[in-house]
């Protein structure tokens, strides 16, 4: 195909470079841009919106919005595809043209993110779940029925056009983006109906690494200063394929596979779970449901205009209007607010533990698995002035890597030249001896003249535990 220059727009990126999109211009009539979509205010809003929920707060640079990432794993879409497509088409029967799968992958990585609210991930859990939906849900339901339109009228992508009677299905990028339901065993169905080529095509969105992660994770490695190329994306996607399995990575790939997932926990340990960043957290977690009910009407579902215009600057914009408030209780909210965004936090970090699993039996059987039995316990080797001292107990969990078979469309597989024949790539021996999870446990008081008696007393309690190696 020669590139058609007129119908190509560049979007320049510090991590990837330049990003090629199809723009409106020069386009036959009733055709649909890719900077159509980009440019719909369901897209635009993620400019509004932090790509590290809080973490922003605590690292000066990291000010870069969801927009922005949803971009770089556009890009990264097509990358992949482009060196994947073969390989898809070999095993799939009935596999759509390599246009029609970059055209749909990459839509699917631009509006992964579409249905985030304020503070991210926070924002599903102290807001959406009350009214169970999670942002993938919600994006969903913004891609079928705001953007399906618009969706069904793209006809090229910078590389290709769909074949004649070809058409974007836009339940297809919804079932993309959604994480799956249904795990092997379980009674359901985790294909869902879909066509093979579909189902294999969802790791790269619910896999261990997917267009959606190497990209945050190149992202924010680059934009908080840890490292400005956190890891080889080059020979990662080099080294992937697809077999009758799923997506397969060669045994020479591997250990930079386990440099990418090293990378990212390490990206959660200093970055996204620093203690500050979780200080945050906590006096985000108590204002926020005193607070919603001032600032929107309820389920986003049923309020989609007013969800279109819930961002993180209109929210910080109205919890600074709540201290000119009428109301007594809401201007007393607003002043809590404005000392938390003068960074006035209520929680210091007065100890810090790190532990590191190797099963999913050694998670669950640890006291670090029940706060709440440790809060008890460490209360009771306070001093008796102290026993009543406010504490806030803080358990960060991050998955380095799967510990059993994942939902189909989830898994990744290992293809070792040994063997042979692709195996589940958690059953590798060498993917074994990564951990399979590590927990920051961490507790908070209000004042730091006694961060020693609570290590102290935290040291007690933890004296005699011994299924789990902790460290300072």
């Amino acid at each position: 195909m020669v590139r058609d220059y007129t119908t190509e727009s560049l979007s320049h990126d510090p991590v990837h470079g330049y990003i090629p999109f199809v723009s409106s211009a020069g386009l036959p009539k009733g055709e649909a841009a890719e900077q159509d979509v980009i440019d719909h205010p369901w897209v635009q809003r993620l400019r509004q919106i932090h790509q590290l929920q809080t973490a922003w707060y605590v690292f000066p640079s990291a000010e870069h919005m969801r927009f922005q990432h949803v971009l770089g794993a556009m890009h990264i879409a097509s990358v992949v595809v482009d060196e994947w497509y073969d390989s898809l088409k070999s095993v799939c029967r009935g596999c759509p043209s390599k246009a029609y799968v970059e055209s749909l992958v990459r839509m699917s990585a631009l509006l992964h993110d579409v249905g985030h609210g304020p503070f991210g991930h926070f924002f599903d859990d102290q807001y959406l779940d009350r009214f169970g939906v999670t942002h993938e849900t919600l994006g969903a339901h913004i891609i079928e029925n705001e953007l399906g339109d618009l969706l069904r009228r793209i006809r090229r992508t910078p590389n290709g056009h769909l074949a004649p009677l070809e058409e974007i299905e836009p339940k297809q990028i919804a079932w993309l983006i959604c994480r799956p339901r249904h795990k092997p065993g379980d009674g359901g169905d985790p294909t869902e109906g879909q066509p093979d080529w579909l189902v294999k095509l969802r790791a790269l969105f619910s896999g261990i690494y997917t267009v959606d992660n190497m990209d945050f994770v190149l992202r924010d490695a680059f934009m908080t200063g840890y490292n400005t190329r956190s890891f080889d994306i080059t020979r990662l996607i080099h080294y992937t394929f697809f077999t009758e399995a799923g997506l397969t990575i060669h045994a020479r790939g591997l250990p930079t596979l386990i440099h990418f997932i090293e990378t990212r926990a390490n990206l959660f340990r200093t970055v996204y779970f620093h203690r500050t960043v979780r200080a945050f957290d906590l006096a985000l977690e108590e204002l926020f449901g005193e607070t919603m009910p001032y600032l929107f009407p309820g389920n986003p579902l049923e309020h989609l205009d007013e969800y279109l215009r819930l961002t993180e600057w209109s929210f910080l914009v109205d919890v600074r209007r709540l201290a000119k408030h009428d109301d007594e209780q809401a201007r007393a909210l607003g002043e809590r607010w404005e000392r938390l965004l003068r960074r006035e936090f209520i929680w210091k970090m007065a100890a810090e533990r790190t532990v590191n699993f190797h099963s999913p039996t050694a998670e669950r059987t640890t006291i670090y698995s029940e706060p709440d039995l440790i809060e008890r316990r460490v209360r009771q080797r306070l001093p008796a002035d102290l026993r009543d001292m406010p504490l806030a107990v803080d358990v960060a969990m991050h998955y380095h890597r799967p510990s059993a078979r994942l939902p189909a469309g989830g898994q990744n597989f290992l293809l070792d030249p040994g063997i042979g024949a692709p195996v589940e790539l958690n059953d590798d021996e060498l993917f074994r001896a990564l951990p399979t999870s590590f927990a920051i446990f961490r507790i908070y008081t209000k004042t730091r003249e006694h961060h020693a008696a609570v290590n102290a007393a935290l040291n007690s309690v933890l004296g005699d535990v011994t299924d789990a190696k902790t460290n300072m």
